[in-house]
């Protein structure tokens, strides 16, 4: 097996040798449960602009990305946070992905499952900055603008939270005014995000109140009372209990789309009372073994569902730790590790987000999980990493 020298907490510098774990490769058939992945976008490393300032997107390798998702059985939430929106993907560059990403949904024809490709798209209010001046009809018109815009070319919806809104509400009274009357118009049901404020910090207080029990009464009430305008609802509070406890209050045939990059194996298979489905940052990282693991949650085997994801728990907490908000960084460098792209450069310039100690455990981690597609590939690719931190 391949080695490697990888530094460890302290300063350490230890040689790792590869498991010779071999990567999953799944069958795709027979899944029951629903399951995005959030794709990450692929930056141009060659664009004469300057990274903090604009985004330069590969179009091509980006979508290629997608393509990969769709042949795993996958739909694709697009242009979330996984995609960095907010935190480097503007709306004119979010809208343009969502565009290209909805025309090649189109062109890739049947997913593994039948029937098309999925695309479920983000609409917020982004491009209007947060400002406690604003007003919430202000916030409306905002999202109505995505809203139009994303319909107009055929997508599903997933209503974004609003930095905006957080900014200028007065009360929980505004979020309903806000999302009863959106809710109100669009032409097919859509999915609602929550975001909590480990993933963005401007999002403290959604729903009108800090106490997150609280501001899931809101929700729930929000939710329920448009009940038939909504596909399902996505939380992303890494908190397991308050998402079991949320899926158990909503109407008959609200989904919970589990965000819970901490808990997601157990959140999906469930319990007697019910089970979430999937929209993950993570399945952007580790795809082709949930893929492997919801073929077997498919064919009733709990037990094998639970031995292939149980490796990429530890991943998933790894890349997501605090500043939770800087997990994209470590998405991306899985996609760099694994060939889906030549660089690991990001939008925003944000791969320097993380430290070498956080890319060496992640290598590590993904090993253990059966994630490394190609194991000398990776460590060619480390390697090359490890050099520029001053590691031979």
């Amino acid at each position: 097996m391949p080695s490697l020298i990888l530094p460890s907490a302290g300063g350490a510098l230890d040689r790792y040798t590869l498991s010779g774990i071999p990567a999953w490769t799944p069958a795709v058939r027979g899944w029951n449960r629903v399951a995005y992945a959030a794709a990450h976008v692929v930056a141009d490393p060659l664009s004469n602009v300057d990274p903090w300032l604009e985004p330069a997107i590969d179009w091509d390798r980006t979508i290629a990305y997608r393509e990969h998702l769709w042949r795993l059985g996958f739909g694709v939430a697009e242009a979330m946070d996984t995609a960095q929106r907010g935190m480097g993907l503007d709306w004119g560059n979010s809208l343009e992905l969502i565009r290209r990403s909805i025309a090649a949904a189109r062109a890739f024809g049947a997913s593994p499952h039948g029937g098309p490709a999925r695309v479920a798209s983000g609409a917020g209010t982004d491009h209007l900055s947060p400002d406690p001046s604003r007003t919430v009809a202000e916030v409306i018109a905002a999202y109505e603008q995505q809203i139009e815009a994303i319909e107009a070319l055929g997508g599903q919806l997933i209503l974004m939270a609003s930095r905006a809104l957080a900014a200028c509400a007065r009360s929980p009274e505004d979020y309903g005014r806000v999302y009863d009357h959106l809710l109100s118009q669009v032409r097919e049901p859509v999915i609602i995000h929550w975001l909590g404020d480990m993933f963005d910090p401007a999002l403290a207080g959604y729903w009108g109140h800090a106490d997150l029990n609280a501001a899931m009464d809101v929700a729930v009430d929000v939710l329920n009372r448009n009940a038939s305008r909504i596909d399902g609802v996505k939380i992303s509070l890494l908190d397991k209990d308050r998402e079991i406890a949320m899926r158990r209050r909503l109407a008959p045939g609200i989904r919970m789309y589990t965000g819970d990059d901490f808990n997601f194996a157990e959140l999906i298979a469930g319990d007697a009372q019910g089970y979430s489905d999937a929209l993950l940052g993570i399945f952007d990282s580790i795809a082709p073994a949930a893929a492997a693991a919801l073929d077997a949650l498919g064919a009733a085997d709990l037990e094998q569902f639970h031995r292939i994801l149980a490796p990429t728990v530890p991943l998933s907490r790894h890349i997501f730790r605090a500043p939770t908000r800087f997990y994209k960084t470590g998405v991306v460098f899985m996609a760099w590790l694994n060939g889906h792209q030549d660089h690991f450069v990001m939008v925003g310039g944000q791969q320097s987000t993380r430290n070498i100690l956080h890319f060496a455990e992640i290598f590590r981690l993904a090993d253990q999980a059966g994630l490394l597609t190609d194991p000398d590939r990776a460590c060619s690719k480390m390697a090359s990493l490890l050099a520029v931190h001053g590691i031979q």
